[in-house]
């Protein structure tokens, strides 16, 4: 049936014209709606402090975003994962309040405002991104290995870069937490890429070209 019929999700008047909302992309039993798309790309672009584009590639990248997205969410509800709390939320809207607005409430508002966005859409998207990271965090690093041999070597390939960043104290002792860290992130990313590559293939996703032109 989504092969033959364009559903549409929503359909208001506005002084402007008429604003359609379609289907983009079915992924399993989930829709992807246009206007998904465009919220994820006033959001990601305002965090990024990127110049605000809504073109048929920053769609597509967006749609690959929500996808994932999406993938994630199932295993989160399939693991019995709990979502991050308004409050771990509402410390990142003051952390980015604070280095970008110099504190300022009103000056975050009228940013948002020019992005098209509400504080309520931003706050959303901070849970979100606690709930994926902590997520990340509780699957994959369990199972990262970072041996003193991988330490060591490290260092050696990077040592005059090293010394170049910790020019006071690039001892290997002094620098050892740092490599531990960096490798370890390296890899947990690399677990995370892995499995997502594999779950997205056990869905059905089908993309609706007319809601990318």
């Amino acid at each position: 049936m989504y092969r033959t019929i364009s559903l549409l999700l929503l359909v208001s008047a506005a002084a402007a014209g008429v604003i359609v909302d379609r289907m983009a992309v079915i992924v399993g039993k989930h829709v992807i709606k246009t206007s998904d798309i465009e919220r994820d790309l006033r959001l990601t672009e305002f965090l990024n402090r990127e110049p605000l584009k809504i073109n048929s590639g920053e769609k597509r990248r967006s749609a690959e975003r929500l996808i994932d997205q999406e993938v994630i969410r199932q295993e989160l509800l399939t693991a019995g994962f709990r979502r991050s709390t308004d409050v771990n939320a509402t410390a990142l809207e003051v952390q980015l309040r604070q280095e970008r607005f110099g504190g300022s409430q009103p000056r975050l508002r009228e940013a948002l405002e020019r992005y098209g966005l509400t504080e309520d859409q931003l706050r959303d998207q901070f849970v979100w991104q606690l709930a994926v990271l902590s997520f990340i965090e509780r699957r994959f690093r369990a199972g990262t290995l970072v041996t003193n041999e991988d330490l060591r070597s490290y260092y050696g390939q990077h040592l005059a870069d090293l010394r170049r960043q910790y020019p006071q104290d690039s001892s290997f002792e002094a620098l050892e937490p740092k490599i531990r860290a960096s490798l370890e992130g390296e890899r947990v990313n690399q677990n995370f890429t892995q499995w997502l590559e594999q779950a997205r293939k056990r869905y059905h996703i089908e993309y609706k070209q007319e809601a990318f032109q």
